[in-house]
């Protein structure tokens, strides 16, 4: 979904980006982040708003329920402080503005986001989704609101792996069901399963691992906090991939008004003003 203060020179490859993972917003920490029962309790309210769609329920609620990790910076992360944050994070809450409701976080690792949302433990994902075909027979989604090239990123000394031609029988740390993931096993990758980019750097640097394909924005915003990491970026996809919100399937007045959000935000310059604080460019136009 993709994380940088600094976008580096070009590079000699480009490559795309995450997923459902991953095609890494109000409140904070404990208190921002919906506890369990809080958030059971809120959504038991929205089942029980009637019988109209999902919107129906939210608005009637009035409380929209998110999940996100929590541990995918600069998407979706706790600062110094311990309060939830990132660009995903403050997406979500510009569209429960837009909405006229609160806004509560379920925070979860990635595999149990959309199985939340299944259950409707949660209305909606904002962390980095990509629409893929598979998504798409399951869920509706809004329009993108970034797009991000996905990057290669190796050891600093080896030299083995140039692009992404490479990958072939090479050790990826990857989340097991994100796109990234898929990606990296479309390329002949062996995947060594993680659950954020920087557990994969350290499997990197600890040798456990060759490489990790992610999102660009992920791997610069870990280079911004660790420059002396012995890490290197070498390739970029050409294209890119989009993040975007899904909905259970059959909510199109939903999708809309996300829609109608994401529009307001692009317009008035704050949601480039969020991806320039938190990527250090702004990765929400093609």
């Amino acid at each position: 979904m993709k994380n940088n203060k600094t976008r580096p020179a070009p590079l000699a490859l480009a490559i795309s980006a995450a997923l459902l993972a991953g095609c890494t917003g109000g409140g904070a920490g404990p208190a921002a982040s919906a506890a369990p029962d809080a958030a059971g309790s809120a959504a038991a309210t929205a089942e029980n708003a009637g019988d109209g769609d999902l919107l129906d329920k939210i608005q009637q609620a009035g409380v929209m329920i998110v999940g996100t990790e929590g541990t995918y910076s600069p998407n979706s992360y706790h600062d110094e402080n311990g309060d939830l944050v990132g660009f995903d994070v403050d997406v979500a809450r510009g569209v429960a503005e837009h909405l006229g409701v609160e806004i509560q976080f379920v925070e979860a690792e990635w595999d149990s986001l959309f199985a939340s949302m299944d259950s409707g433990r949660i209305d909606l994902v904002v962390n980095e989704v990509e629409a893929s075909e598979e998504r798409r027979q399951k869920y509706d989604f809004s329009e993108p609101y970034t797009y991000v090239h996905g990057a290669l990123l190796v050891g600093a000394d080896n030299t083995d792996i140039t692009g992404f031609d490479d990958l072939a029988g090479k050790r990826a740390a990857q989340n097991l069901t994100s796109s990234w993931g898929q990606q990296a096993e479309a390329y002949g990758a062996e995947l060594v399963s993680v659950d954020a980019v920087a557990q994969g750097i350290e499997l990197i640097l600890s040798g456990r691992a060759d490489c990790m394909l992610n999102a660009e924005t992920a791997f610069y915003d870990y280079l911004n906090k660790h420059p002396d990491a012995a890490v290197q970026i070498v390739a970029e996809t050409d294209t890119t991939t989009s993040s975007c919100i899904p909905v259970p399937k059959g909510n199109e007045r939903l999708v809309a008004a996300i829609n109608e959000a994401l529009d307001e935000m692009r317009a008035s310059g704050e949601l480039a003003a969020l991806s320039e604080q938190y990527f250090g460019a702004d990765v929400t136009s093609e």
